[in-house]
């Protein structure tokens, strides 16, 4: 896991900027207390939730989980969850229960980051924690949270909105789902979470504090997650992220974006509608405009689309495909 780590800090995915790291290294801090020097926080950019933590202390942090979680107190949770796993020696367990070289293998690869993103379901399937260990992180989590300051509530939440996005893939069923397949039932693990945060209830979210932080890495996170691919996901991430922040241009941009490239029944209708909302809104990243003209110029509203097109190429003028839109709008003429 030494060499792993060694290898992870030379990875181009890694995200270096030190205000975001120590940010995210002070929470987990917090909640390890006196195992504080012993974990290290890395954060890796790939648009999946997943957060792991290996036995000799390294912990990733995906920046597809940092997307999903609305405030400080959602993502200790995640933390503190792996902290758990960590400090029972539930890893260790797993592979001293290993009944070949290629089980151990296996589970090391979960780890590393090229294995991780391109075989992360079929490793997790093969290789996740058992039911009880991952009910003892949950326990552990929770406790971690509370000794922390933070409202042990929000843990609930965020296993409930990851359901959501599974759920609403084509024949979802999140127990098919290997995350899902090795922990406990959904319900019993909410009502759990629920029922351990009652027991101590108060403490706080940190959300302002949280959603400064991210800000600037916001829209990147959000285009990684549109070339992802997967639409239904997509849609019922953005439409939660909307439904608790209703003006917000890049929300409102980015699911009218999956609309379009879905272009499903109506969903073309659905994506003039938010990119308008968007440009209502202020603030629109300048790819709204070049959405709104792919749009006008399929349907021949061809005013418009220039309009929009141009509205792009003078907002985003060193845009990659900026040639490309003035053809367009040659194309189209006066």
């Amino acid at each position: 896991m030494d060499r792993e780590e060694t290898n992870l800090r030379r990875s181009p995915f890694v995200i270096r900027d030190p205000v975001l790291r120590d940010y995210i290294q002070d929470i987990a801090c917090r909640l390890a207390g006196a195992h504080c020097p012993d974990i290290r926080v890395h954060l890796v950019q790939t648009p999946l939730f997943n957060a792991n933590m290996a036995p000799n202390g390294m912990m990733q942090i995906w920046t597809g989980l940092m997307l999903r979680v609305e405030n400080e107190a959602q993502i200790a949770a995640v933390i503190g969850h792996e902290i758990g796993h960590y400090l029972m020696r539930h890893s260790l367990e797993r592979l001293r229960d290993a009944k070949s070289r290629t089980a151990a293998a296996n589970f090391f690869a979960l780890f590393g980051l090229a294995g991780a993103v391109g075989q992360l379901a079929l490793l997790a399937g093969a290789f996740g924690y058992s039911r009880d260990q991952e009910r003892e992180a949950d326990r552990l989590g929770i406790i971690l949270m509370r000794e922390a300051g933070y409202d042990a509530a929000e843990a609930a939440k965020v296993w409930g909105n990851l359901l959501l996005e599974i759920s609403a893939r084509p024949g979802g069923d999140p127990a098919r789902f290997p995350m899902f397949a090795s922990h406990p039932s959904a319900e019993e693990r909410q009502q759990t979470m629920r029922q351990l945060a009652e027991a101590a209830p108060g403490g706080s979210t940190q959300e302002q504090k949280w959603n400064e932080t991210i800000k600037p890495y916001l829209r990147d996170w959000l285009a990684e997650e549109i070339k992802r691919g997967q639409h239904e996901e997509s849609l019922a991430l953005f439409t939660r992220m909307i439904a608790r922040s209703p003006s917000h241009a890049e929300f409102l941009y980015a699911r009218g974006e999956v609309y379009r490239m879905r272009a499903g029944a109506s969903d073309l209708d659905a994506a003039l509608a938010d990119y308008k909302a968007a440009v209502n809104a202020g603030g629109e990243p300048p790819q709204t405009h070049r959405g709104l003209g792919a749009i006008y110029r399929s349907r021949n509203q061809l005013s418009e689309a220039r309009a929009s097109f141009l509205r792009y190429v003078e907002s985003a003028p060193a845009a990659p495909d900026a040639a490309m839109i003035k053809s367009y709008i040659e194309e189209i003429g006066a």
